[in-house]
């Protein structure tokens, strides 16, 4: 094979890439913003929505009024403090009506009058919201609170009464700590998402290198042009497979630096931020989201070991699967079920403590770099399943590469019309 011949190959290819801009904003602006629009970006949205919630004087109705205690009215108008505000409380006659109606976002109906006092009976408190409306779960946990904090109110004045302190509710009392390392911690909850968004975005960058180098040329009747000059069929192959692979490779890396960028902004100035604007929600949501994230360099290096093989396997596969299509669209749809294929191992690994992984895993295409890739931004270096991975990725890749080249050279599937 001629080096040479390769590379004028990838070259032709690269450039006619390059000539559709939307392959530059897909392969380098997309996985450079989206990955910290995630995980910054969306969580201070919804804990801006959300603290703006809870700052809101939000209406209740009540269905008798008049049996609740003027020590749990106030509490409930007032609110708990520390930039909650309270709720309006309106009369109304039927609680569910006014729900769904949207006149008040949530009702209390009052059957007999609260206590003032403990010691007797509990008396219960009908509350109607919209469960799957995230307005009325804030003015519910605005009554929940209010009707805790009266309980305790009652309970505390009954032991004092006694001569009992309210330690004696609780003779033992859990000190939760957590274990985490930090790299776990500042991965937060959802980072099984992390794999699949720079497996998607590898998906993404290579895909429009392989479809134009395949289906494409069939379309433009270019493919036979080529396969008749004296490059041989595997360095046309190689060629491709380098130009897609750089391709896939781009929008793998500008995603690491996406991530890498986001967790230095997260660590740096999210803090300040949150403390200016008074919004904790947002700085909880931040670290669950991996907002917090941080990247050593040998971790660093290792993300980009699993992403070079794995933007190769992908690529190869990519165009393997293209060179039946014969046109453009044709060869689009051929690859969707690749896209679903890469999301059903993410889903799976939001369930990844409760599996066992072997060296097993580490074999499976795909599955290997999204296992590989979450234990690196959990902080867990395994050399062992890191070589593993590579190796296999690199194993898969050379078969499908020399399956690749074996249709190239079948006329059947070269001048498929």
């Amino acid at each position: 094979m001629r080096t040479n011949f390769v590379w004028q190959v990838a070259y032709k290819e690269i450039l006619s890439t390059l000539r559709d801009r939307r392959t530059l904003v897909s392969t380098i602006l997309l996985p450079l913003l989206l990955i910290p629009v995630f995980l910054l970006g969306f969580p201070l949205l919804i804990g801006g929505l959300l603290g703006g919630e809870t700052a809101r004087v939000q209406k209740v109705g009540v269905v008798g009024l008049e049996r609740l205690p003027g020590l749990l009215r106030r509490d409930l108008e007032r609110g708990s403090g520390a930039g909650s505000a309270g709720v309006e409380l309106v009369a109304v006659k039927d609680p569910l009506a006014a729900v769904q109606s949207g006149e008040v976002e949530a009702a209390l109906r009052l059957t007999v009058p609260l206590p003032d006092h403990a010691g007797g009976p509990p008396v219960p408190i009908e509350v109607f919201t919209k469960l799957g409306n995230l307005k009325s779960s804030g003015v519910t946990s605005k009554i929940e609170g209010a009707v805790e904090r009266y309980n305790e109110a009652l309970v505390t004045r009954r032991l004092e009464a006694e001569g009992l302190s309210r330690d004696v509710l609780t003779p033992v009392r859990i000190e939760s700590r957590d274990a985490s390392t930090v790299a776990e911690r500042r991965s937060g909850q959802l980072a099984f998402l992390i794999p699949l968004f720079i497996l998607q975005f590898i998906l993404a960058g290579g895909q429009p290198t392989a479809i134009d180098s395949t289906a494409g040329e069939k379309e433009r009747g270019t493919l036979e042009v080529l396969l008749v000059t004296p490059v041989s069929r595997l360095e046309v192959v190689a060629g491709k497979f380098v130009a897609t692979t750089l391709f896939a490779l781009t929008s793998a890396v500008f995603s690491m630096v996406g991530l890498a960028a986001a967790g230095w902004v997260g660590r740096s100035l999210l803090g300040s931020l949150v403390a200016g604007s008074g919004n904790g929600d947002a700085a909880e949501l931040a670290t669950l989201f991996g907002g917090n994230l941080s990247l050593s360099l040998p971790a660093f290096g290792a993300l980009l070991a699993v992403a070079v093989t794995t933007a190769m396997l992908i690529s190869v596969l990519q165009l393997t699967i293209t060179v039946f299509a014969r046109s453009y669209k044709e060869a689009q749809t051929y690859l969707v079920p690749l896209a679903l294929v890469a999301i059903l191992p993410a889903v799976t690994l939001q369930f990844a403590d409760f599996l066992t992984v072997g060296s097993g895993f580490y074999l499976i295409p795909l599955v290997n770099a999204m296992l590989v890739i979450l234990n690196i931004v959990k902080g867990s270096l395994g050399a062992a399943a890191i070589i593993l991975t590579v190796i296999s990725n690199l194993v898969y890749a050379a078969l499908l590469l020399l399956l690749a080249w074996r249709l190239f050279r079948r006329e059947s599937v070269i001048f498929r019309h």
